[in-house]
């Protein structure tokens, strides 16, 4: 099992990142075709695709589909991450929902990136209707 680390990643890839998470699909395409097809997955699970869901659920990124399913607030989630130690993770769901503490805790430990990742999915998520359909973590 790939157990990748949101902070593992450079923040070129991180930028690429929520450029895909707004919807750019130029490079949502690059970071498929480049070695990074669990952040593009993850960006379209952020954007509602069941299909990237399960891809993240069936070659070992699950931590990535708890992520999604914490930013819309599942407590199933929230207990997964916890129980296995996705700390980080939890602050990043909690920054998304616009939660001040994690918010501040990522600025105190110099993570901007992350915020600016954060402010991206509740720009998205906040202009979303609940998608009835999305399968519980």
């Amino acid at each position: 099992m790939v157990l990748q680390q949101l902070t593992d990643y450079s923040a070129k890839i991180l930028v690429a990142f929520g450029e895909a998470i707004n919807g750019n699909d130029k490079i949502f395409n690059w970071l498929l075709k480049h070695g990074y097809p669990e952040l593009a997955a993850l960006s379209k699970a952020i954007r509602g695709s069941d299909e990237a869901f399960q891809w993240l659920m069936n070659n070992g990124y699950p931590h990535y589909a708890a992520l999604d399913m914490a930013i819309v607030n599942d407590k199933k989630a929230y207990e997964w991450l916890a129980r296995y130690k996705f700390h980080f993770l939890i602050v990043v769901a909690d920054a998304s929902r616009g939660k001040p503490d994690a918010i501040r805790w990522l600025a105190m430990h110099d993570l901007q990136i992350f915020i600016r990742i954060a402010k991206l999915i509740k720009a998205f998520t906040d202009n979303q209707k609940f998608d009835y359909h999305k399968l519980h973590f």
